[in-house]
């Protein structure tokens, strides 16, 4: 999952291009407020792209053999009505993976024109990538198997959703925390909406105070060179914001392990968006016993599919 959880946090770090000052600076409250403007912005502009997520329209898993795909009904994966009837075939035996097009049909492999390939998934460093017309995929491995993460760049999602609901903006939900380093990492379960578990590195905890009482989180990263990731529930789970948790982006400390936990700009996860994503869940050591009222809510379109 790591691999996994790396591209979630580059997602998550884009649209959080206008990060809090350093902790050395001088805090503006008017600053502020407008920079957690423009990054709603940037992240409804991310959602929107065409890596975002709420173009997905597809999650089809592969069985062992020959995977023919296309819209036509007597293929074994089917794509939606508006993509060929038979597109060609993805064959999967053990962990080799490869495509062929059928002679009448044009797929653009990384770029290229191609009949054949090998094909890498999302856990190799070099991701093939496929498009047809508005249609854009590319195989996930989760576990043990693999699956089609089908795209359509004219998803009517994409301009249903004009607006992420959130809390409104309150200084009270940026807090000093403190990163306080294990003497040597911790394994943490991180449990996934497949009903999945995989283990991932903490390398210490956040610590920091609500209303005159003690809180951590146990983030992912080291905080070093960039900053940490951070999956969450609280009391408002399920309520008003998703019942499967947020992510947020926590600003790597300083030498002496001060930072802030902004939780205005907690996000959603993808699920919460689509039900073709395959996200972590927050680990039970980060189930806050706290209402957190503030970063992004369910509405129309999210959370209740």
């Amino acid at each position: 999952m790591c691999r996994i959880i790396s591209k979630i946090l580059v997602i998550t770090l884009i649209t959080s291009l206008f990060s809090c000052q350093s902790n050395k600076e001088k805090f503006n409250e008017a600053d502020y407020f407008k920079s957690v403007q423009e990054w709603q912005i940037k992240r409804l502009e991310s959602l929107k792209s065409e890596t975002g997520w709420l173009n997905l329209v597809g999650l089809h898993w592969l069985k062992e053999g020959e995977n023919p795909f296309g819209s036509n009904e007597a293929n074994n994966i089917i794509f939606p009505s508006n993509a060929p009837d038979f597109i060609g075939s993805i064959s999967l035996y053990k962990d080799d993976l490869s495509i062929a097009i059928n002679e009448d049909i044009e797929v653009f492999i990384n770029d290229s024109l191609l009949k054949e390939y090998t094909v890498f998934s999302d856990v190799d460093e070099n991701t093939t990538e496929f498009k047809i017309g508005s249609f854009r995929w590319y195989i996930i491995k989760r576990g043990e198997r693999y699956g089609i993460r089908l795209r359509d760049l004219e998803s009517p999602l994409v301009s249903e959703i004009t607006e992420i609901p959130s809390f409104q903006i309150d200084l009270k939900w940026r807090i000093p925390a403190k990163f306080e380093k294990f003497s040597s990492t911790k394994d943490i379960a991180i449990p996934n909406v497949l009903g999945e578990i995989e283990y991932e590195k903490s390398y210490g905890e956040l610590k920091f105070t609500i209303d005159g009482v003690e809180y951590s989180l146990l983030p992912l990263g080291e905080g070093i060179e960039s900053n940490f990731f951070v999956i969450f529930g609280d009391g408002t789970s399920a309520e008003e914001t998703y019942g499967a948790g947020r992510f947020l982006s926590v600003e790597k400390p300083d030498k002496d392990g001060n930072t802030f936990i902004d939780f205005n700009k907690a996000t959603n996860p993808p699920c919460a968006f689509t039900d073709f994503a395959t996200c972590p869940l927050p680990p039970k050591e980060n189930i806050l016993n706290v209402r957190i009222l503030a970063g992004e809510k369910t509405g129309e379109h999210i959370g209740q599919h």
